[in-house]
Parts: structure tokens; sequence; C-alpha cells
């Protein structure tokens, strides 16, 4: 079977494609056989029909690992990879099938080829097959390549149930990977603190062999020895200060710890774009006095050609909130309206600096042709400087399909009534025009705002409401305020549903009701949600209402004072870490509300 061949599979149906894959598995031309293993792959991951048909033929795959042409060690670890997946789209007895085959294939262990040898190893693992735990010893005796030898020691410390003594010598091992897993796995099996000499053990054999753990390559209740070490704050600092870069993975797991790991989180920062913005983001945690030392480290690269490594050294700039940023910033703007890295650095020094971003913002608003939705979005800050600039606003709201609209519709609404006759008549054409949109929810409230007329945004949302539960718009629809009173039968229902946080909020804001409200936005709380720029956080509507029941505060208390991370970031931001924010956010609830039965 030719390379045309395993195309023509994909044209098959599943059983059909699968069985001209395994078939290809068997020709004599390497080539042939690589490009149908990396259509077999995928079914390690996927959930189509192709990788169900592939665990139902486990038997065949295994064949062919120990009778096949070559490829073997890809197709053991395909095995490896089906014994341990979870979430099949339908009940598949993959694991069960695979560790019906494992026999035939354990005298590959003595293979020649070390690429072999190493993935029966992890196969075995895979399995859970603690029958072969003598060839596993056998073969850890025996072995000469040090990785092959590592994993043995992994997959004997999954495997055997007694006590694991036999890892302690393996502690100073002439081989660092061969010592890292046998201190790796003492570290899974050892009671939190983690014991200063054992973390020592850790440093050193990792510092003699630097490489980057896979936290895949096992099944549970295998550990990374890093993530082992950061359930344990000191132990993770320890092995920090002795050469492990833990530094950012300790400060996303544990609060107040941005001092302690400054001069290795500098040492972690080598110049890439992304590196700086973490920095940023831990530079927001600092102490005045230590932003001196960020400053110094990121300002060599305020001279390098590459747009976003300077953008995101900017960033770090206005979080340290270092004067020269708004300078800076206002450069980046007028030289690349266009770079989200621009975008970025403007809402960073606009949120530092705040009025005295104004220069940033009238450099936004002299490029607001060219400036993608992100930077437009800085002048929902600035009204002022958005009221000199109503009509190229107005023109934004024409460019369907950007991203430009809603974001124009936002900064105009900002505008108030100094957005005048131009914006009232732009604003109530996005409304009228584009009536079943998005962007028509946001135009309905800034022509609100505009015109002080309730009228056609309440028509707009009245529409959008009919017939429909629960009413997707309701948190829009309440910056109406009293006006949006006609609205409340379609909102009130949802006080006892999932959307009760957001029907509370709306309820609330309509007719300034408590009684009803304030139970639902503290359960929501409670959940302890990170913020999302443009979307009401109940925490925040708790400490405008001024009250808080009872019932939450315990709650709310605990997560301030816990010394772990509640709120983890998954965006990679640049500002204040999420968690930060929502713990800063609950602390000003308890110390200012009023608490209610």
């Amino acid at each position: 079977m030719g390379i045309d061949g395993v195309e023509r599979v994909r044209a098959c149906g599943s059983a059909g494609a699968l069985s001209g894959l395994l078939r290809a598995m068997q020709s004599p031309d390497a080539g042939v056989r690589e490009k149908a293993m990396n259509r077999l792959w995928p079914a390690a991951w996927n959930e189509d029909d192709l990788a169900v048909a592939t665990a139902r033929a486990v038997p065949r795959l295994a064949r062919l690992a120990l009778e096949g042409p070559g490829h073997r060690e890809d197709l053991l670890r395909l095995l490896g990879s089906l014994a341990t997946r979870t979430g099949w789209p339908e009940q598949e007895p993959a694991p069960q099938a695979v560790a019906h085959a494992l026999p035939p294939l354990l005298p590959l262990a003595h293979h020649a080829d070390t690429g072999v040898r190493d993935a029966m190893v992890r196969l075995i693992a895979a399995c859970g097959r603690e029958d072969a735990l003598p060839l596993l010893r056998g073969r850890l005796g025996q072995e000469t390549d040090p990785l092959v030898r590592a994993h043995l020691v992994t997959a004997l410390g999954l495997l055997d149930r007694g006590d694991g003594a036999w890892r302690h010598a393996l502690l100073t091992d002439p081989e660092p990977r061969v010592a890292l897993a046998a201190a790796e796995d003492l570290l899974r099996t050892t009671e939190l603190p983690l014991p200063a000499p054992l973390v020592d053990h850790c440093v050193r054999a990792y510092t003699a062999d630097p490489h980057e753990p896979d936290p895949g390559l096992w099944p549970d209740p295998h550990t990374p020895f890093t993530g082992r070490l950061l359930e344990d704050p000191e132990a993770a600092l320890r092995a920090l200060a002795g050469g492990v870069p833990l530094a950012f993975d300790i400060t996303d797991r544990w609060r107040d710890r941005e001092a302690d790991v400054l001069p290795w989180a500098l040492r972690e920062t080598r110049g890439e774009a992304w590196e700086l913005h973490r920095l940023a983001q831990l530079t927001c945690a600092l102490p005045p006095r230590s932003r001196t030392r960020v400053c110094d480290h990121v300002l060599p690269y305020l001279a390098c050609d590459e747009p976003e490594l300077r953008s995101a050294a900017v960033t770090v700039l206005a979080r340290a909130k270092a004067p020269e940023a708004v300078e800076e910033a206002v450069r980046l703007v007028e030289e690349a309206p266009g770079s989200y890295g621009a975008a970025r650095v403007a809402h960073a020094v606009a949120e530092e600096f705040g009025a005295g971003a104004r220069a940033v913002a009238r450099a936004v608003a002299r490029r607001l042709g060219s400036a993608r939705p992100e930077l437009v979005e800085v002048l929902t800050r600035f009204p002022e400087v958005a009221a000199g600039v109503v009509g190229e606003l107005t023109v934004l709201l024409t460019r369907t399909g950007t991203g430009h609209p809603p974001v124009a519709a936002a900064v105009l609404g900002r505008t108030g009534p100094a957005g005048g006759e131009p914006a009232k008549r732009a604003l109530l054409a996005c409304l009228t025009e584009q009536a079943h949109s998005s962007v028509s929810a946001v135009a309905a409230v800034a022509h609100h705002r505009v015109s002080g007329d309730p009228g056609p945004a309440l028509s707009f949302f009245l529409r959008q409401a009919d017939g429909r539960y629960p009413f997707a718009m309701m948190d829009r629809a309440s910056e109406l305020g009293p006006a949006a009173a006609p609205l409340l039968p379609f909102i009130e229902p949802s006080l006892t549903g999932d959307g009760s946080s957001l029907a509370a909020l709306a309820v609330w804001r309509i007719t300034g009701r408590t009684e009803d409200t304030v139970g639902p936005l503290a359960r929501r709380a409670l959940k302890w949600e990170r913020f999302y720029n443009g979307r009401p956080h109940p925490v925040e509507t708790l400490t405008e209402v001024g009250l808080l029941p009872r019932f939450a505060v315990a709650g709310l208390r605990r997560g301030v004072e816990a010394r772990h991370r509640i709120v983890h970031d998954l965006m990679n931001g640049d500002g204040p870490h999420p968690d930060d924010v929502v713990r800063t956010a609950v602390r000003g609830l308890l110390e200012t509300a009023r608490i209610v039965e």
C-alpha cells in the first residue's frame, strides 16, 4: 500500500479507514508506515469514530508491535496511551484490552532498541501490572541506558506496594536522571511538609541534568517532582534557591510570595514577550522598594527592534509604575496602533496611572482609524478625550465584522450627553439596523446614556425578551435602571434558576430590592470566580449594595485568609493576578458591608 493509499483511507468510514491504516503498518516502506502512524496517533486524544475503532483494534496493534516490520516503539507508546486514556466517547474496554494483550509483548522489555525497551517499561506501568515487577527489577539491574533506568525506577515505584526502601540507595546514583526518579517517587509518598534533605536530593539531581518534566508521561498516582514540591511552599522556595526554576509556579500556586521569588523570577525572564508579561503580573504585587530591580532588568529591552518584545517591556514598566512608561506607551500607540502589544501597554498604563495616562488616550484618539478594537477600548476610561472624536467613533460603528462596533458603542456611551446629536443618531441607527445583535445591546445602553431617553433601548430589550427564558440580556438591560421596570416579568423568574446572580443584580439595579437579591449574589460570591472585563461581579455588587448575608461571611473570610490561590490565571494576563483581585474585593466587602440574616 503506497502513500496515496494511506491518503485514500480518509474518504472511507472509520472501520475501513482503520483497516487501511493497519495494512499500511505492515508495509516494508518506512515512509508508508510513518504516514499511517501519524493517522493512528490521534486516537489517544480524539473523540471521533476512528479513535473508537482504533481502541477496538488493540489486539491487531499489539500483534503489529510484536511481529510487524517496524515502528515498534510508536505502536507500544500508542498502546500505553490507549491504556490510560479516560473519557471515551463510547464505553470502550481499551484499558482491559491492552492489559490482556500485554503478556506476549513482555519480551520486548529486553529488545536491543533503547526506545522499544523504554516504551515497554511505560506500557507495563500504564497497564498497572504488578505481576511484571520481577521483570522490571531484573531490567533495572541490567539496563545500561540512563533514561530507561530512570523510567524503570518510576515504573517500579508506581507498581511496588512495598515500603520502597530500595529507592533510598538510588538517591546517590551517579546518573542524575536515576537519582531524580528515586527522589521523585519518595516525594510522592512522603507526607507534607517535605523533608529538606529529600528536597536537596531532588535539587542536586535536577541541576546536574536540567530538563522539562513531562506531566503526561505516567499514569496516576505519579506526580512530577516539581508538582509535588509546589504543594509545600517552603520546599518549593528551597528548591528554587537551589536552581529549580519554580519562581512563577510558586506565585501562581501561593499568595504573597512575589518578593520572595523576585531574584529568581528575573533570572527566569530571558527575553521572550510572554516571559515579560508574567513578570508584569508578578510586579503588580511587589512592594515599591522592589520595583526598581524590575525596571533595571527590563529597561534594556526598550532598545529592541522587536515591537512585541518592546511592548511587553513597557507593560512591565507600567506595572512597576515607572514614569517613563507613559511616554513609551504614547510612542508605541503612534507607531503601531494595530498591534495587540500596543493595546496591552495602553491598558496597563491607563490602569496604573489613571488620569496621568491622558496623553496615551489622546494618542489613541489620534490613531482611531488604524487602532485595533482593544486599543479603542482604552477610551472608555477617558470620556472627555472620547468626546472630542465622536465623529471618528461613529465611523467605527459601521465596521461590521471587525470587533469595532461594540467597542465604539461602549465608548460613545461613556461620553454621556457630551456625545451630542452625532452620537445619538449613530447609536440609534446601530440599534435599529442590527436589531438582533449583541452590538445592539451595547448600543441600546449607550444611546440611553447619551440621550437620556430610555424608550429606544427599552423597545429593543422588550423585543429580545418576548417569549424567551431565561432573558439572556438581563445584565445589559438592567443598566437602564428604574426605566427597565417593564422587563421585570422576564427577569424575576430567573431569581431561582441558574442565572440567579445576574437576575439578582438586574432586579436590584431596577428596583433597589435587597430581600430577594443579596442571597443569590452572596451564593455566587462564595464560588470565588475571577473578574471579567465588562461583566458585573457579585462581590462588587454586594459592596455597592452594602449588605452581606451572614451565611456567606465565614466562607468568604476563609477564602481571604487562605495561603494558597483559589482563583488561577488561565489567561496569561499581565495585570494583577485574578486571585489577588478577588481577594482584595472580598476584603473590601467584609470590611464595609452590614451583615444581615
